[in-house]
């Protein structure tokens, strides 16, 4: 299936430039031609002006009106796909919406907190952030700077006023399109794919990539609760579900459609197995802090990716001390990893 059949189906992209080198390219806005001759948008790219000018042209492209946008279904909770939402809300009213009923914006509710207006801001969540990495044996320094690339990172979106929950299984129809919502947590504990059974479309937001590992990062919980996700151990979980679809075509949120989800999955699986065996390596030789495991599978990252690199690190750890081949002591505030004896 080529995208002038998405087409036929009402399926349309627009690729919006981000600045994050290690999401996979630019993430899409799905415009999605609705029942009633409005438009369903799935994910709203990021709040930046040059992420808005895309926007922008591509409904041009399109020949469609902002004031057409009825829904917003947002895949998961970060920046890059729910920032979109408050100059989209702006750009509607401009062309004449003001009169129609208020844009509905939907998430799933685990991930409700980190698009919602009334979630927990980053100033309120870093220091719990930072007291975990110190316990991951980063140095201070290195704290400070995960803080200010979170910090800035949050600058490129607005909160959403009123978010409407969207849970597993409920159906979204569309002109052509019948989307069950699928919750596949991993990439983030609320993360929703929607599924096209009859079409066999998958919708993947960020839970399937085709040539980039989403990176299922450290999440803790609402009070700061160190172990409330394991994100890894979820995603492998969810990838198994999703290798039992029918999938004739992939649209993720970053990249161009694809085919061969299966292969996709079992290559992300291999990939997942060698990083976890060159951690056993490194153990083998002696405990190590989460910090100086880091460093031993990346030694060269570049500048702003220290939460990823934890955050994959971390995930293959976690998986490991499921498994019992890892073990965990704290001393002196500081977490260190040992190798399970045989």
């Amino acid at each position: 299936m080529t995208e002038a059949d998405l087409a036929e189906l009402g399926v349309h992209r627009i690729a919006v430039p981000i600045p994050f080198v290690a999401a996979g390219g630019p993430v899409n806005v799905y415009v999605v031609e609705d029942l009633d001759g409005g438009l369903l948008l799935v994910d709203a790219g990021l709040g930046s002006a040059a992420a808005q000018e895309a926007v922008v042209a591509g409904f041009a492209a399109l020949g469609r009106r902002f004031d057409e946008v009825r829904r917003v279904v947002l895949t998961h909770g970060h920046v890059d796909h729910y920032g979109g939402v408050a100059p989209l809300a702006e750009l509607r009213a401009a062309a004449g919406a003001a009169g129609l009923a208020r844009l509905q914006v939907f998430a799933h509710p685990v991930d409700h907190a980190k698009v919602a207006e009334s979630g927990r801001r980053w100033s309120a969540l870093a220091p719990h952030y930072a007291a975990h990495l110190a316990r991951l044996g980063l140095p201070p320094e290195a704290v400070r700077a995960v803080v200010r690339e979170g910090e800035h990172s949050f600058t490129m979106a607005r909160r959403i006023a009123a978010v409407v929950p969207l849970g597993e299984g409920a159906r979204l129809r569309t002109r052509a399109l019948e989307l069950e919502v699928l919750h596949m947590p991993g990439h983030t504990p609320g993360l929703l794919c929607l599924y096209d059974r009859a079409h066999r479309l998958l919708f993947s937001g960020d839970h399937l990539l085709e040539r980039t590992s989403p990176n299922p990062l450290i999440e803790l919980g609402p009070d700061g609760e160190d172990g409330w996700f394991r994100p890894l151990v979820a995603y492998a979980e969810s990838l198994a579900r999703t290798r039992a679809l029918e999938v004739d075509l992939v649209l993720p949120g970053h990249g161009p459609p694809f085919s061969g989800h299966r292969a996709v999955i079992d290559g992300l699986l291999r990939f997942y197995a060698r990083r976890q065996g060159r951690l056993l390596e490194v153990l083998a030789e002696g405990p190590r802090t989460a910090f100086e495991l880091a460093r031993a599978l990346f030694p060269v990252s570049r500048p702003g990716e220290l939460f990823l690199v934890m955050s994959e690190t971390m995930g293959n750890l976690e998986v490991l001390e499921r498994s019992g081949a890892v073990g965990r002591t704290e001393e002196d505030g500081v977490y260190r990893y040992r190798r399970a004896p045989g």
